[in-house]
């Protein structure tokens, strides 16, 4: 190991604004450059080998970081022509660039972002329900402090629906609640109610029954995060309904692989059109990732526009779409309660798929209030309170 530094140079550690109390780690015994690479161990016998010019792109200066904003200034264009002098000063790394530039690392910093560490999330990994599943409910008034929004949270990424409970019966309170949102506008404005109308542009404004299904699959990025309030619900049905499409994706690549395919393979047409709007994409009805786990359903009959596939194709779709359809509504995955006054419905609109059985308008009043949020912000407050909770 050689240095640039003089022996008697005191280091003090370097200052990694990036550093949160996780990230903490053994001190540095060593480090050895091989060829364009920088070999370390850390004191507990850890090994790991990183290439200069990760090292050089990771720089934390005030030169490399905005120190502010901790934004990358550096841009990693050129190749490490020559290597750095290396040393190691009260277990952490310093790096003497060939321009005379200093990189200083942590030891606890490098120590957790090793290839071969397992990266720490304050996120939970979603997991499909169980046949016993109901969703965790917090009360409002817990719901307001930084830890009972911590578990809320949790359970809503996790699960993919969520409740508070005990919630006071005002007018816009779903959108105080939605503040750190913020609340995502569509169509259907900022905040929408939930009712009966005369004249309806929508299923939902009805007291019809509302099969299974996401809400507006004809827009580029459906809706992450839907809010449903209940302020009134005397009327009678109109009982809510929830599946979980990760529970019934895994039920149906068991049950029908090849329709499994179809769906997650044939783009088709949604679009939703009235008098001002005319919203039309087309996509699949189910989206894998590249290991097979859903990234999102568009599940919804009613704005399913014409299907426009060759005519030897017909017939699989719709036996696919059916198996589907028949999956998400058995006993078996369908999730059924009664949404009562001064309750919040959260669910992950691109995950979990909501309806309500019909209800009788002329038996007492129901009236519910909604927003959508972005998926990002719910996980963007978790990981904060992750930070200032621990």
């Amino acid at each position: 190991m050689t240095s640039a530094l003089a022996a008697t140079e005191k280091r003090s550690p370097p200052q990694m604004s990036e550093l949160t109390p996780y990230e903490h780690g053994p001190a540095l015994s060593d480090a050895t450059l091989t060829d364009s690479s920088l070999a370390l161990t850390w004191e507990d016998g850890t090994h790991t080998t990183l290439p200069l010019l990760w090292l050089r792109d990771h720089c934390a200066c005030a030169q490399c970081r905005h120190p502010q904003t901790r934004e990358r200034l550096y841009l990693p264009l050129d190749d490490i022509e020559q290597a750095p002098s290396v040393t190691l000063a009260d277990g952490h790394l310093y790096l003497q660039w060939q321009d005379g530039h200093v990189s200083a690392f942590h030891s606890g910093w490098l120590y957790q972002r090793r290839p071969e560490a397992t990266r720490f999330s304050a996120l939970p990994a979603p997991q499909p329900w169980r046949d016993d599943f109901f969703p965790e409910g917090v009360r409002h008034a817990d719901f307001l402090t930084p830890e009972g929004e911590k578990t809320w949270l949790t359970a809503m990424l996790r699960d993919g629906l969520a409740l508070v409970t005990d919630a006071p019966l005002v007018e816009e309170e779903v959108s105080r609640l939605a503040e750190r949102g913020p609340q995502r506008a569509t169509n259907f404005g900022g905040r929408f109610n939930v009712r009966s109308k005369p004249t309806p542009n929508n299923a939902a404004y009805t007291a019809v029954g509302l099969p299974l299904h996401i809400d507006l699959p004809n827009w580029q990025q459906p809706p992450d995060i839907q809010l449903l309030y209940c302020l009134q619900n005397d009327a009678s049905g109109g009982e809510s309904l929830f599946a979980d499409g990760a529970r019934v994706i895994n039920a149906l690549r068991e049950q029908d692989p090849e329709a499994l395919v179809i769906l997650s393979e044939t783009p088709i047409d949604f679009r939703f059109q009235d008098d001002t709007h005319d919203i039309a994409i087309k996509a699949p009805v189910i989206t894998l990732d590249s290991q097979g786990e859903l990234v999102e359903i568009r599940l919804n009959n009613w704005i399913r526009d014409t299907l426009h596939l060759p005519a030897e194709k017909m017939a699989a779709w719709y036996s696919a779409y059916k198996a589907l359809w028949q999956l998400f509504h058995s006993d078996a995955h369908q999730l059924e309660f009664t949404l009562k006054p001064g309750q919040m419905v959260a669910f992950d609109n691109r995950r979990v798929l909501h309806g309500r059985r019909e209800f009788d308008p002329n038996s007492g009043a129901r009236h519910l209030q909604g927003t959508y949020l972005d998926r990002d912000m719910l996980a963007s407050r978790l990981r904060v309170l992750a930070r200032t909770t621990a």
